[in-house]
């Protein structure tokens, strides 16, 4: 697909994912200019002037800037927001609230000076805490400003479900709704196989094991590194977002929008199955609830509520 005439994408944060963001958007011939920001002097350089010499290579036409100017970054059609700690082993989402809070404040200081018609898809964690913070900040249409996370949690279910089915990973469609973290809700009903229930596959104790160990996925993934956390599948899913607002794509994906009366709740940031277009968010859609998930999903609201009075108590509103 060609990419859409003088838009701009900006990744903030040349970390693991924010490289692999760029990376993978110049790949994908998204915008003609990619801007990789960061605060290390040299290193989004580095990463951009190696890139941009992969292109020969790879065929790709977009161009890689590498800054540490947030001039640079002006007049950005879409912002994927990478930028702040990763966890470490131990470490819950929530006890990154202070510092990569205070991380959003200052990016959205020059978001909204610079481009304030942009589209902007956060992807730090913790992640619902985040989107909310940055909202607050930046003080755009809500459907400007949403989160990164049910496409990567839906993606993770998708691969344990294939792997448990033995069917290609592509056939999947897995729904998780909630909070990235702990308490999110994967939605087993929700689950086909080209079109099959997964339920009609595979029992229902082991697709309720592949929802559990989707919850922890990112914390198994942290485990196993021992320092850092996810990078690929994260970057994968901000870049499939991004790549629907930028080509106006419309597709439906789950991620983090302000809810505001959706599925029984009011001003509260959660992940949901959303349609993203041009102008971000064009539509929720609200599924009808089972009980269960109904009890599950106002459960997740209440740890993200708790999060964000926790921030509030930071100073960070």
């Amino acid at each position: 697909m060609n990419q859409h005439t003088n838009a701009k994408l900006t990744v903030v944060g040349a970390g693991y994912v924010g490289s692999t963001c760029a990376h993978l958007a110049a790949l994908k011939d998204l915008a003609p200019e990619i801007c990789l920001i960061d605060i290390a002097e040299g290193r989004p350089q580095g990463i951009a002037l190696d890139m941009n010499q992969s292109a020969a290579v790879e065929g790709f036409s977009s161009r890689i800037v590498g800054t540490n100017d947030p001039r640079d970054t002006y007049d950005s059609d879409v912002f994927i927001v990478t930028a702040g700690l990763p966890r470490k082993p131990g470490m819950s989402r929530s006890d990154l609230l202070e510092v990569n809070g205070k991380v959003m404040q200052s990016v959205a200081e020059y978001i909204r000076a610079g481009s304030p018609e942009a589209v902007v898809i956060v992807v730090t964690n913790p992640l619902d805490s985040m989107v909310t913070l940055m909202r607050h900040c930046l003080a755009f249409p809500s459907r400007r400003v949403i989160g990164m996370a049910g496409v990567l949690d839906a993606a993770r279910y998708s691969w344990f479900i294939s792997e448990a089915t033995g069917a290609a990973v592509q056939d999947v469609d897995a729904m998780v709704l909630g909070a990235h973290g702990d308490s999110m809700v994967p939605m087993p009903d929700r689950c086909t196989v080209n079109g099959i229930g997964v339920l009609d596959l595979v029992d229902r104790d082991a697709v309720e094991a592949m929802g559990e160990r989707t919850k922890t996925g990112g914390g198994e993934i942290v485990k196993l590194l021992k320092t850092g956390s996810a990078w690929y599948a994260p970057a994968s899913a901000s870049v499939a977002m991004a790549a629907s607002v930028l080509r106006d794509e419309r597709r439906m994906m789950p991620c983090a929008c302000l809810l505001n009366g959706e599925y029984g709740l009011e001003n509260l940031y959660m992940g949901v199955p959303a349609i993203l277009g041009r102008g971000g968010v064009e539509r929720i859609v609200e599924l009808p609830l089972k009980t269960e998930s109904r009890a599950l999903l106002q459960k997740t609201a209440g740890a993200i509520h708790d999060d964000v009075l926790a921030m509030r108590d930071l100073g960070l509103f």
